[in-house]
Formats: C-alpha cells, sequence, structure tokens
C-alpha cells in the first residue's frame, strides 16, 4: 500500500516553524494569508493583543468574480492595502501561511505592494 504524505500537515508544520518567528504588533501587523480551492483570505494580526485589524476576502458580497485564480488574488491584495491605508497602516510582517511564494500567494503580495504596502 501506497502512504501518499499529507500536503496539509506538511503546510500547518511550515507555518507554525515560521510562526514562532515572526509577530504582528500594532504599529506593524501580521499580514497573514490563506488559500483554498475556491477562495483566498488576508488578514492584517496584532498578536500582541490577538485580535484581526483588517481582513480581505473572495467570500465577501461586494466580491463578484471567481476567487480561486491569480487575478482574485492581486484584486484581494489591493483592497486589503486600501483598508489599511484608511487606518494609516502602512508597514506589515508577510506570512505566507506555510505556502511556497509563488502563484496566487505571490500575486496577493504584489496586489498589497502596489496598493502600498511595505514588506
Amino acid at each position: 500500500m501506497v502512504n501518499k504524505p499529507d500536503s496539509n500537515k506538511a503546510r500547518q508544520k511550515r507555518h507554525t516553524r515560521v510562526r514562532s518567528k515572526i509577530k504582528g504588533t500594532a504599529e506593524r501587523p501580521r499580514l497573514n494569508v490563506f488559500r483554498s480551492p475556491n477562495h483566498i483570505y488576508a488578514q492584517l494580526i496584532d498578536d500582541v493583543s490577538g485580535r484581526t485589524l483588517i481582513s480581505a476576502s473572495t467570500v465577501e458580497k461586494d466580491f463578484k468574480t471567481y476567487g480561486g485564480n491569480k487575478e482574485a488574488a492581486r484584486k484581494i491584495g489591493e483592497i486589503l492595502a486600501k483598508r489599511a491605508a484608511k487606518e494609516k497602516i502602512t508597514e506589515v510582517v508577510f506570512d505566507r501561511g506555510g505556502y511556497i511564494y509563488h502563484g496566487r500567494v505571490q500575486e496577493l503580495a504584489v496586489g498589497a505592494r502596489s496598493g502600498g504596502l511595505k514588506f
């Protein structure tokens, strides 16, 4: 019998390992990314107080297009950056959530940078 490795379990281990090294503050929150096959989610998190400051995802009502592609990820990054600018947040710590920096995760980061976030 062939045992296939659980890729989500490996991703969660990578995410835990990275999370032990990076922390978000109110001045410089952590930009967390989660992607599912059909959607992508991004949050700005203050780890000191343990609360989410800003979030954006493709499941929101005003987001009409398909959320599982790179164009949608870039739009979510831009939306998140625009919401962060309203709250006067310009610098973040990027947490890729254990995913490789490629595809939709990379496009979200590019969209956030084009919207004015620095990381």
